[in-house]
Parts: C-alpha cells; sequence; structure tokens
C-alpha cells in the first residue's frame, strides 16, 4: 500500500539522507505541496515524492531512455534497447552541466537521491511495492545523478520523419507535389541538395522509431525466446505522421485588457495520453523557492507554473534542429565512409545489454561525425546517420526550467532562456507588476549553404557552421495590443531575417492560433474564466471555411444533398452529440484529403504521401485557379461534392440511415491506457485505464483532439494538463491534470480528474499556506534517518520476499556502469 493512501491519515517516515524534517501535504486533488528547510531537501523530497506517487513510471522512464529494458522484460526488447542506447548523451559532463547553470548538478543529486531513498524504503518493504512491479517480478532501479541528463529520446523530435517523407515524394514525382504533403512557411521553395538519392531504403526511421517510441508491453513480448529479439515490437508502416504531432496553446494578458486588473497566463500543452498523464503538479517551497505548476515527475523543478512572481508556460517553437547525413561506404571497408575525400573510420562502442531469461546480448553502437547510424545499405553502399541539436551539451529536454523558473522579472527570466536548448519553446511570461512577454528558445542550428528540409550527403559540404544566439531569436515585451498568444504557428514577425537564419519551414496549422486571436481580440476584458472556456474551444476554423464554400451549392445525388442538409447551419462547434460533427470529420479525414490529391497530383505523387496539408488544401480550394487550371471553381466544387457524397454514405454505415441519430462522441474517443493494458486480464485492464470516454473537439480547434482518422477515431494527442494562472492572486489560479495525480491504480487520486478534464471544469492551484492547509487531506512529515549499515535492500527485504530479494541483488551487480566522457 503507497504512502499515506488513506484521506486524513498522517504519516512519519525516517528517511536517510534527507538532511532536516519536510512535510508533503497532499490536497483534495492529490496536488503534493512539499516544504523543505533547504533547496537541496526540496529537490530530494520532490524525487522521494514522485516515486511514491510515479514510481513505475519513473522506472519505466529511465530504463527506455538508458536502454534497459530487455533487463526486466526480455528478448524482444533488446532490438529497442539497442536503438535508445545510439542517442544517449556521451560527451563530457561537465560541460554538461555547466549548460544548465551553476545548481544543475546539485539539483539532480538531491533528486535522484530521493528517488533512490523511496526505491530502498519499498524494496525493503514489499508490500508497499507498486502492482506493476509485483506483476512483471521485477524491483525499481536506483538512479545515478547522470540519468536525469543523459537520456535524450523522450524529448520532442523536430523534423527527421518530415525530411524522409519529403525525398520519398521526391523519388516517385518532384518537390512541387510535396508542397501539398505540407506546405512551407515563411514562403519558400525547397532544393534537392546536390549529390543527395532520394529514393532513400523503406526500413531507414525503424531504428530512430525504436529509439522514440513509448514502450510496447504485450503478452508476446513478455514471453519471447532468446531467438526472437525485437520480433515481437513492430513499428506501424502505415501511421500518419499527424496523428502524433504535438502541438499546445498558451496566452499571456496584460491588466489593462484583463478583468481581474492583474496579468493572466494560460497554457495548455498538448502531448499523447497515458495513464497515468505524462504531466505531474507539484508546489515546491523553502527559503528563497517558492514554485508550483508541472513538469514531467521524473525531472526535478517546474516547467509550466508560476513562482509568487512570474507566471511562465510553453508551447512548441518549431526550430530545426536535426539533420539527416548520407555517406559513401568503403566497399572494401564497410566501417569506413567518405568525408572530403578521404575514408574515414566510424566510431565503435560495444556495450553489453542484459536480457531477462537469456544471455547477454552485445549491441554494436556506430558514428560518425555527426551522429550515431541508424541505417546501412547494403544494396547502395551507403550509411544513414543522425545530427541532432538535441544531442548537444545542455539539450536535455526541460531540464533547463531549474534555472528559469527561479526568475525573479523579465531580464532574468530571458537570461535564463538565452541558453534553453529543448525541446525548441515559445515560452510566454507575466509578472505582478504587470508585464507580459514572449521568450522562444532552443539551439538553432547555422546551415550556410541548405535550408535542412532534406538529407544531405555526409561528405563534408553540408556541415553546422554553429549556433544562433539566444538573443537572435525573436521576442516581444509587453505588447501594444495587450496580449500574446502561441499555439505553434509560424510566428517570425515581419523583418525577421528568416531566409538567412532560416530556423524552421515547417509549423503546425494555424488554425487554433486564429482562433484563440479570435476570441481575445474580441474580448473588452480577458477573465479567468474566458481563458478556461477558450482553452475548451471546440470550433473549428477548417469546418466554417468549408462550410462557406459548400453554402451555395446543391446536389442532384440525393446522398449528396442529404450531406449538405446536414451541415446547413452548422455552428462549426464539435460537441460530443453532433451529427455534423461526425459527417465533416469523416469527410474530412477519410475522404476529401484524398480526392484532392487525386485532383492536383499525379497517381504516382498522390500515393507517396499520406493526408495532404489542411491549410494548403483550404487555401487551394478557396482559391482554386492555381492548382485547378480551367474550370477551376467547377472543379473544386465537384471535388467538394462528389467526397461528401462518399463521406455520407460512410456515416450510414457507421452510424445508421437516420443522421438525426448521429453523434461524434459514438465515433470519437478518449481511451487512457496504462503501459501494461495490453497484457492483462479484461477485468485488470479496465482497473489501469481512464476510459473509453466519449470525446468532443477536433483537431484544429483550441482544445485539440488528434485522433486515428484511418482506424477507430481514437483520440492520441491533446491537452491532458491545463492551467491558467491569476499573476498575484496566486489562490485563485485554475488547474486540471488528467486523468489524474497518482500513478497508482489502487490510489483515489489515479483517476478522479478524468470527468472534470473532458467537461472543461478545473479546481484549485493553491499556493498559500493557509489555503493548502485548509484542502490538505493527507500529511506525510519525513524526518532525517541514518542509513542501515550493509546492503542497500535493507535487511527486512529477504526475510519479507524471498524472490523479490534475491531479484533485487540480481539486478544490482548486473546495473551497468555509465559510459561518460568523449565517445572513442
Amino acid at each position: 500500500m503507497p504512502l499515506a493512501h488513506a484521506a486524513g491519515t498522517t504519516e512519519t517516515l525516517r528517511v536517510p539522507g534527507l538532511q532536516q524534517k519536510a512535510e508533503i501535504l497532499i490536497d483534495e486533488w492529490g496536488v503534493p505541496h512539499i516544504y523543505a528547510a533547504s533547496q537541496t531537501d526540496a529537490f530530494f523530497v520532490q524525487g522521494f515524492n514522485a516515486a511514491r506517487d510515479r514510481l513505475f513510471q519513473i522506472d519505466l522512464w529511465r530504463r527506455r531512455g538508458l536502454g534497459q529494458l530487455a533487463q526486466v522484460f526480455g528478448p524482444a526488447y533488446v532490438a529497442q534497447d539497442q536503438a535508445t542506447r545510439l542517442f544517449l548523451y556521451r560527451g563530457d559532463m561537465q560541460r554538461e552541466w555547466n549548460a544548465y547553470g551553476k545548481q544543475a548538478e546539485k539539483v539532480a543529486t538531491a533528486f535522484v537521491a530521493g528517488i533512490n531513498a523511496y526505491v530502498d524504503f519499498v524494496t525493503a518493504h514489499p508490500e508497499r511495492l507498486p502492482y506493476e512491479f509485483k506483476q512483471l517480478a521485477y524491483l525499481p532501479a536506483r538512479w545515478q545523478a547522470q540519468d536525469v541528463v543523459r537520456i535524450r529520446s523522450h524529448g520532442l523530435t523536430r523534423n527527421l520523419n518530415s525530411e524522409v517523407a519529403r525525398a520519398h515524394v521526391v523519388c516517385k514525382a518532384n518537390l512541387e507535389s510535396d508542397t501539398v504533403r505540407l506546405g512551407l512557411k515563411p514562403k519558400w521553395e525547397a532544393t534537392l541538395p546536390e549529390g543527395l538519392d532520394p529514393c532513400l531504403p523503406e526500413d531507414l526511421l525503424k531504428v530512430f522509431q525504436l529509439a522514440t517510441q513509448n514502450v510496447r508491453i504485450t503478452p508476446g513480448s513478455l514471453a519471447a525466446r532468446a531467438d526472437d529479439q525485437g520480433d515481437s515490437i513492430r513499428i506501424a508502416a502505415d501511421e500518419n505522421l499527424e496523428e502524433t504531432m504535438e502541438g499546445s496553446n498558451n496566452w499571456v494578458v496584460a491588466p489593462a485588457k484583463s478583468a481581474t486588473g492583474r496579468a493572466i497566463m494560460a497554457n495548455d500543452p498538448h502531448r499523447a495520453y497515458s495513464a497515468p498523464s505524462l504531466r505531474y503538479i507539484a508546489h515546491l517551497i523553502a527559503p528563497g523557492l517558492n514554485v508550483i505548476g508541472a513538469g514531467e515527475p521524473a525531472l526535478p523543478g517546474i516547467s509550466i507554473g508560476h513562482n509568487g512572481s512570474i507566471a511562465f508556460g510553453l508551447t512548441i517553437f518549431s526550430i530545426d534542429q536535426e539533420d539527416l547525413y548520407v555517406y559513401e561506404l568503403n566497399p572494401d571497408n564497410p566501417d569506413e565512409y567518405k568525408y572530403q575525400g578521404q575514408w574515414e573510420r566510424l566510431r565503435v562502442l560495444h556495450e553489453p545489454i542484459e536480457v531477462k531469461g537469456a544471455a547477454p546480448v552485445t549491441a554494436q553502437l556506430r558514428f560518425t561525425r555527426h551522429g550515431p547510424v541508424i541505417f546501412v545499405e547494403k544494396e547502395k553502399n551507403r550509411a544513414f546517420a543522425l545530427r541532432s541539436g538535441w544531442m548537444e551539451p545542455g539539450m536535455s529536454p526541460y531540464f533547463g526550467s531549474i534555472e528559469y523558473m527561479r526568475a525573479k522579472n523579465y531580464k532574468s527570466f530571458k537570461r535564463a532562456m538565452l541558453h534553453w536548448g529543448a525541446p525548441t519553446e515559445n515560452l510566454v511570461y507575466a509578472d505582478t507588476k504587470g508585464n507580459i512577454g514572449w521568450v522562444p528558445g532552443g539551439l538553432a542550428p547555422k546551415r550556410p549553404n541548405w535550408d535542412g528540409l532534406l538529407p544531405v550527403p555526409g561528405d563534408g559540404r553540408y556541415e553546422w557552421a554553429g549556433f544562433w544566439s539566444g538573443d537572435q531569436l525573436p521576442s516581444s515585451y509587453n505588447p501594444k495590443q495587450g496580449w500574446f498568444a502561441s499555439a505553434n504557428q509560424m510566428n517570425l514577425p515581419d523583418g525577421y531575417p528568416y531566409q538567412q537564419r532560416k530556423l524552421g519551414f515547417e509549423w503546425t496549422n494555424g488554425s487554433r492560433f486564429a482562433r484563440i486571436s479570435e476570441v481575445l481580440a474580441a474580448l473588452p476584458k480577458v477573465s479567468l474564466q474566458d481563458s478556461m472556456d477558450l482553452q475548451n474551444d471546440d470550433l473549428s476554423i477548417p469546418a466554417r471555411r468549408l462550410t462557406a464554400l459548400l453554402a451555395p451549392l446543391s446536389s442532384t445525388d440525393a446522398r449528396t444533398q442529404a450531406a449538405l442538409n446536414v451541415l446547413k447551419g452548422w455552428d462549426c462547434v464539435e460537441r460530443v452529440d453532433s451529427a455534423p460533427a461526425a459527417l465533416y470529420e469523416v469527410w474530412l479525414t477519410r475522404h476529401l484529403g484524398t480526392a484532392f490529391k487525386r485532383a492536383v497530383l499525379s497517381q504516382d505523387a498522390a500515393a507517396a504521401m499520406g493526408p495532404p496539408d489542411v491549410a494548403v488544401l483550404l487555401d487551394t480550394l478557396e482559391q482554386p485557379q492555381a492548382r485547378l487550371g480551367e474550370q477551376a471553381a467547377h472543379q473544386r466544387d465537384a471535388i467538394l461534392l462528389g467526397s461528401l457524397g462518399r463521406a455520407y454514405a460512410e456515416m450510414l454505415t457507421l452510424q445508421g440511415e437516420d443522421p438525426a441519430q448521429w453523434q461524434w462522441g459514438r465515433l470519437h474517443y478518449n481511451l487512457m491506457e496504462h503501459p501494461l493494458a495490453s497484457a492483462v486480464d479484461e477485468a485488470t485492464r479496465a482497473k489501469l485505464n481512464v476510459g473509453p470516454l466519449p470525446k468532443h473537439g477536433g483537431p484544429y480547434s483550441p482544445n485539440q483532439s488528434m485522433y486515428r482518422p484511418g482506424g477507430d477515431f481514437r483520440q492520441t494527442n491533446g491537452p491532458s494538463f491545463r492551467v491558467v494562472v491569476d499573476v498575484g492572486n496566486w489562490d485563485n489560479s485554475r488547474t486540471v491534470n488528467a486523468p489524474g495525480q497518482s500513478g497508482d491504480p489502487e490510489s483515489p487520486h489515479y483517476r478522479d480528474l478524468a470527468e472534470k478534464w473532458l467537461h472543461g471544469d478545473y479546481f484549485p492551484l493553491l499556493y498559500s499556506r493557509k489555503a493548502v492547509e485548509q484542502a490538505t487531506l493527507q500529511k506525510i512529515v519525513l524526518e532525517p534517518g541514518k542509513r542501515a549499515a550493509g546492503s542497500k535492500l535493507g535487511s527486512d527485504a529477504c526475510a519479507r520476499d524471498d524472490a523479490l530479494c534475491h531479484l533485487a541483488l540480481r539486478q544490482d551487480r548486473m546495473r551497468p556502469a555509465h559510459p561518460t566522457g568523449a565517445m572513442p
């Protein structure tokens, strides 16, 4: 049973490693408020508490990131372990720590010491061990501080997938055709790099996808034999990249525009859904530190929230940090590649991968001067390696927030953001003096002779020439309109030298930003409730643009006319019980895009890509002359009506003959799935998963709901954490985190926030000690303790559970040393 599981309880523990007494006050929504006597103790308790609430999640995060899954799950995970190890940071650790500021190593050391203290506790008390470890028969591992920053594969990646997709279209057709797959912004024409053969191998990205995907646990993967390495883990070859697109919204409102007379900060990051949630809300209080908000549970600090002086929130800012390099291999020695006219040796590491139930496997990891080799094409004597900004020092995802979360004003906040590395972000800012601002951050490579949109030969002609400094990125302070918002749209300001700096040309659809701007601009004053309503806004601007095109049309085909009747007069809000929303989404994602591609592209080009860029589709249908030629308006109307009739016919099959009974929520649903759900019986699965829940919204509304259109319309990405901060009146701030704060399926806080999240409700993000105490349901008092002599496991572990004891001892012996320093 986890600590302080029952409401109204107080538990006191002696914890080795803690310097002075500390308290964790857990409020009625599961938010831990950590009171410590020093900042070192605060981060120690943050780690202890993260393990208390999310131990299996953070242990899995660490194992996946370090490439140690096979050690506890068996041979099926060897391939994923090997892939992941290619993307560990292997540079100088002192440069790495220095990149985050003076306190970085101290913070990470304290944080992992807290995790380890809880790992030691549950190892010595197996009855407290979370369900997952008992089910899978292994014990959580102890951490090293380096684990926090060396793991890079959990970060959001940039445009590698798109580079390969673009090359595929060029191989089958041409670059002009690729502008239908993805429109470039600002206006730009991609060019084929000299010397590049764009016809790339089919499985080129398999290793990269294995390294960056979540862990998939199934009965088959757990039961795999020693000769099944990697066979139980598959990459979906037809996966639509747009389904996994990560987004976010944020905005700040100045006091003059705010109904409160104070600044407002709102943020709702859009990520993949899971149980437990990706994000975790916590509150850290110590001398010189009082910060609250959300981060990722395996990382110290807070990345979204406030510190009593400033509030901060983030969305993705699309700097291109990745380049795929293509090398000619030496036909006489495949361990050499051509660089500047000479044969250069690959750097090779050999690392043992421990495998449950089988002999260790030696991973051969190969690197060029640019980065890890992800594929070798023997037929064409080529190798492919990835150079990524996120492998540079200081690029551990979100860890840089430990610097900006301490800032007290715009100047210190902007200074902290100058060295922000990854993911590339739009940070919005608001403070108690009424100032608001925008500071984007991210390591931006200088590409002097190409644009980063296609793979390039690795022969020395295409090299990064350093990085643009943080103060060369755009920013904004107290904009005249009284508010600033970002939603991953192209937001380089007019006059920015994008042609020279080439930060990136691939941005998210601008519809969410357009709707946010529309609402904020129209409100004379923006309230907290307005911001919460806007975060849950389901109006689709693409639907509004398409229904405007349909409004003057009619059809002699009965089904097509019936479809027009369903959409006529629709307000374009995608409610859960909406028949027009159901028809519209089936039309847009399963029929209109296909019809559009066939009309504007050759057969080969259309077959070479997935769905077209919706922004390009809308712009073309509204101004059809450029792509549809003679009788463009007639052709446009034929595309609209023909595809709409087919969508109506499919809806008849999906939901019956009566359109009045159709409902979007009967197609579209959310399921927050536990990693073990596929490996357990149905009754247990129901306890682990949260949902299915009928879901409103769509891909292009502020309340983003990306889904799988090719199959079951299950929501893949969107906001699970939302926060609206009343800057200065901190207890009046509001937040929600779905499905709940806890990672323990038996906890009352595992799924208690799911309904609030679904219906757009929030709870108070309490900050003052008085308000926190009034809402406290559970209290954990931590007192310094002495570490037991001898084994880390403690003497009770073997007495209580002999099997787990021996497993833990074996795991400790198997734990590999961390490779540090420069790569050989």
